[in-house]
Parts: C-alpha cells; structure tokens; sequence
C-alpha cells in the first residue's frame, strides 16, 4: 500500500490554429521556459506541441484565427464540443483579424482576381475545383459568430507574457484580467 498525497490534478489544454497567421501559437510558444512549468499543471492534447490533429476531452481550449472556409467551422465546432472553456485568441478569431479585409470585396472577383488574371500565371490558369478542397465561405467570420466563446485574449498576437498571465489565471480559477502593458496590437 502506498501512502502519502495524490498527484494534484493536471488540467487538459488544447489549441487549434483556423484562417489567421500562426502568430498567437508563435507567441504562446515564446513562453519559452515557462512551458516546462506550465507543464506540471497542465497536459497537452490537440496543440503544436504534441502533433495530435483531433481534439479530446478538454478544460481548456484557446482557439486562434478566424473562419474563412467550411474546414474551418466543421474544425471549430468539434473543437467547442470537447471543450470546458473555450478562449478566442487573436484578433482574427475575435473579429475575423486580417483575413476579413476581404469582406467588403466579392468573393467570385478575389478568385477571379488571384487565380485567372493576376500577371505571370501560366496560360489557361483557373479557380482550384477540387472536391478535396474546403468551400471557401463569402465572408471571413470570427468565432463567437458559431460557437459560444467563454473568453477573449486580445492582440495581434497577444505577447507570450499576455498569454501567460492569462492561463495562469485560468488555471488558478480566477476569470482573467490583463493589466496595462500586456495589451498590444504589433
């Protein structure tokens, strides 16, 4: 018989990357040393850290981009379905970021624009057809417009100490607050 305390219980965090810039994940990879101790809180499921592309049961989600195709809803609905807590990460999953600049444009002439008539395309170039590929969709949305989000951590990306005192504060049961400095938009 063993005695003594059990393990405190670790907490299963998992990310997703949809239509943004990877930046947010950069940003929260740049933690750097930190992650070794956010490590003996925490276990790792869908993230750039452990490779696993399908999400399971998780407390914590941090969601980053916004949603441009219908991958993207069908990834991020399946994200909200196994998460406690979901966060909106970025700016391009708070309000669509930089991919919606494209919203006050039609998407039939960006097509047009990006695969048939754009100087040095070779002869006879067209819009990809491939039912491989998911439909784009007309407009560039952010998150909260399909799924309910718990929380925003803003910036374009939020700075790894953002997110940092973010998660910690989560982890620590406290609803996250963001004091002067750590909010920026680079």
């Amino acid at each position: 018989m063993t005695t003594g305390t059990a393990a405190p219980r670790k907490y299963k965090v998992a990310t997703v990357s949809l239509a943004g810039c990877f930046g947010c994940h950069m940003s929260f990879l740049d933690i750097d040393e930190r992650l070794l101790e956010l490590l003996q809180h925490v276990v790792f499921d869908r993230s750039p850290l452990t490779d696993i592309k399908q999400v399971g049961p998780c407390d914590i989600g941090l969601v980053e981009g916004g949603l441009c195709n219908s991958e993207n809803v069908e990834v991020l609905r399946d994200f909200r379905a196994h998460c406690k807590t979901l966060v909106a990460v970025g700016a391009c999953a708070i309000n669509g970021g930089l991919p919606a600049q494209r919203n006050h444009l039609d998407l039939a002439d960006v097509l047009a624009e990006v695969y048939r008539s754009r100087p040095g395309l070779a002869q006879g170039s067209g819009i990809p057809n491939d039912p491989e590929l998911p439909l784009p969709l007309n407009q560039v949305h952010p998150i909260h417009e399909v799924v309910q989000v718990d929380y925003v951590l803003p910036g374009c990306p939020p700075s790894a100490d953002a997110i940092w005192a973010f998660v910690n504060d989560l982890l620590a049961g406290r609803t996250p607050h963001l004091g002067h400095g750590l909010l920026r938009y680079d």
